[in-house]
Formats: structure tokens, C-alpha cells, sequence
């Protein structure tokens, strides 16, 4: 079994690799991909395969390969303030990384049809938010979800600007996919063994695009032999936010902007990560096949004739010898999180500062 990029040794390894073989083309999605890591969503006893560009699947939850949900991170076109419809949302880990660029001010709604798979869900969006440095490095939308089959979304649901599905179309599904779309807005979902992109472009107008070949299992078909009635699918209201959370988000806002002209006075630089200081094998090559995990078997990029002329060999890429030394020499800080550490610094109640750096009662 095989993927698309060689397998990396921790997350920033694996965006390297994915970046490379241009799977990853744009700063922000990156940037959304390095903020998560991929093995939080993972079983702990599964864990050494998180970095693999392999499907994972253990009971009910399941996750896509990278380089799938690389294409389809791109192929969202995703920005503050928009909508978003995830269907089969599964472990959230994508839900999560569309949040981070969404920003407070948009919409993440997920389906999902398994109870289980929504507590798993929900579990690790509660500890992406109570311990990821990343989550107080941007404007989350948090997502949420509901159990159900997307096949059987009440009518009456509103339209979004960007909605993926994570399981293989049915052409008789096509229209009712396309229905779920605002004119302008986004679909992503795998359709007769392709990974395609449908833009619409007016009221009865689309574009179409081919991304990638894939074989994703199919969407499961409703049941209604126990009562003969559709189960219809509320999604959750779009609601206003609260005066309170404006509040929050204004003054999280505020202090940001404060901690980074401080570090602009400092350094004048900024706030930066903290270096990586490891030795980085980069294999640059453009794979025909990927090969899946489960009933995700097989995938192959589409052609593009511009690859033709940009077939290029496996290369090392290898730091100097005189900068590796240096390197073993010196050891990255621990990364600070600074908002965190000014707002517990701040002459605030406790419960002010809890509420300001977004931990939830229980």
C-alpha cells in the first residue's frame, strides 16, 4: 500500500511533503494544516500511522488520506465569513481546519450519520479548543454537528456558500448535492469515481471540474423499513452571536494586536514560530497511483498536460554540513503561547480570564 507523498515523521514533516508534490498550493490552507495535527485524531494505539498518506478507518470513524483532503481544502476556495456544509463529517478534523479560516463570523455545520462517531467528534474539537496553541493563533468558527443521514436534510434547511461530502455520490444524488448550494457557492464531493468541483454560477448554471479519480465507499441510502417515514435532518440555525461573545472575540482581537506590536517594537519581526531544527529528506516525485486503506482502494491524479513537461526526479535535499552542526548544537524554546499568558496576567476574576481564553464549564 502506498500513498501520494512519502510518509512524514511528525505533522510539519507530512505538510513538507504534501507542499512538494503541490497537493498543498496556498499559504492559508497550509497554514490551516499545520495548526491541526493529524494525530489527535487518531486512536492512541494508531498513532505511528497518523503521518502515512493513508485512509485510516476503526469501526465507524474514519479518516481520508492527506492528499485528499489537501485537494479538497484547495478546491473549497475557502474564506472568512463563509458558510460551510460537511457531509459525513466523521472526526471533525476537517470541520476544524475550514473553522480556522472561516473565522467567528461564518457558519460549520457537519452530518454525520453515527452517534458514535459525533461524541468522537465532539471530544476532540474540546481538546483541540482547550489546548492547542493554535486555536489562540486564529479566529475559530467552531463547528458543529448533528446526527443523520445527509441524504434526508429537511427542505426548509438554508443554502450554504461551500459544502464537501465525504462519501461516493450517486449520479440520481447529483441534483440534490447541487441543491444545497447558494448561487456563487462550492460543492466538493466524489461523483461516478471522481473527485469533482461544481461551482454555480447562477440560479440553474454550474461549472464542473474533475480533480482527481477516486473510489470513495458510497453514501449509505436511508432506511425507513422500521416506521416507513423519512427521518428528516434538522441542521442547527444559523443564529447571531451573542453580545457577550462579541465581546470576547473583539477583546481576544484587541490583545493579539497589542502582543504583536510588542514584539514588533521588540524585534521587528514579529511573532514567529519557533525554528524547526531538523534534518529534512524531501522526496519531489508525481505519483500516478494512491493507494487507500479500507474501501478508499484507489486514487490517481488526473492528467494535466502541463505535467508533462514537469516530470522531475527524486531529490535529497540536505542541510549544509556546517549549518547541521549548528543545528545539533542548538535547541528551538518551547513555543509560548503569548495570549494566554497575557490574559492570566491581566487584573481580571478568574472567571473573566477563563471566559476571554475560551475554556467551557462542564
Amino acid at each position: 500500500m502506498g500513498g501520494a507523498v512519502s510518509a512524514g515523521e511528525d505533522n510539519d514533516e507530512l505538510i513538507d511533503n504534501l507542499k512538494e508534490a503541490q497537493y498543498i498550493r496556498t499559504e492559508l490552507v497550509e497554514q490551516a494544516f499545520r495548526a491541526i495535527d493529524r494525530a489527535d485524531y487518531y486512536l492512541e494505539e494508531f498513532k505511528d500511522n497518523a503521518y502515512k498518506d493513508l485512509a485510516w478507518k476503526h469501526g465507524n470513524i474514519h479518516l481520508s488520506a492527506p492528499c485528499i483532503y489537501s485537494e479538497v481544502m484547495e478546491a473549497l476556495d475557502l474564506q472568512p465569513g463563509l458558510s460551510f456544509l460537511n457531509l459525513g463529517s466523521g472526526t471533525g478534523y476537517l470541520s476544524s481546519m475550514v473553522g480556522l479560516i472561516l473565522g467567528p463570523f461564518g457558519v460549520n455545520h457537519g452530518v454525520e450519520l453515527h452517534s458514535d462517531v459525533i461524541e468522537y467528534a465532539k471530544q476532540k474539537l474540546d481538546f483541540f479548543i482547550k489546548t492547542s496553541d493554535s486555536f489562540d493563533k486564529f479566529e475559530f468558527c467552531e463547528p458543529s454537528f448533528v446526527t443523520g443521514n445527509c441524504l434526508e436534510i429537511s427542505p426548509d434547511c438554508t443554502q450554504y456558500d461551500r459544502v464537501y461530502c465525504g462519501a461516493g455520490v450517486q449520479k440520481e444524488h447529483e441534483d440534490y448535492m447541487k441543491s444545497l448550494l447558494k448561487v456563487g457557492g462550492i460543492l466538493v464531493m466524489p461523483l461516478e469515481e471522481k473527485l469533482t468541483k461544481i461551482t454555480r454560477t447562477g440560479p440553474s448554471a454550474w461549472e464542473t471540474k474533475k480533480i482527481l479519480a477516486v473510489s470513495f465507499a458510497p453514501l449509505i441510502q436511508p432506511n425507513h423499513e422500521d416506521s416507513g417515514k423519512s427521518r428528516l435532518v434538522h441542521l442547527p440555525p444559523v443564529a447571531v452571536r451573542s453580545l457577550q461573545d462579541l465581546a470576547r472575540i473583539a477583546i481576544r482581537g484587541t490583545i493579539k494586536k497589542i502582543i504583536h506590536q510588542e514584539a514588533m517594537s521588540k524585534t521587528g519581526n514579529g511573532l514567529k514560530n519557533p525554528p524547526r531544527f531538523k534534518r529534512r529528506r524531501v522526496r519531489r516525485r508525481r505519483m500516478e497511483t494512491i493507494v487507500f486503506l479500507d474501501k478508499e482502494v484507489f486514487a490517481s491524479r488526473i492528467s494535466n498536460p502541463s505535467d508533462d513537461n514537469n516530470n522531475s526526479e527524486d531529490i535529497e535535499e540536505e542541510r549544509p554540513e556546517e549549518e547541521e552542526t549548528k543545528a545539533s548544537e542548538l535547541k528551538p524554546d518551547p513555543p509560548v503561547n503569548f495570549l494566554r499568558e497575557k490574559v492570566l496576567s491581566l487584573p481580571l476574576p478568574d472567571p473573566l480570564k477563563y471566559y476571554l481564553l475560551y475554556y467551557r464549564e462542564k
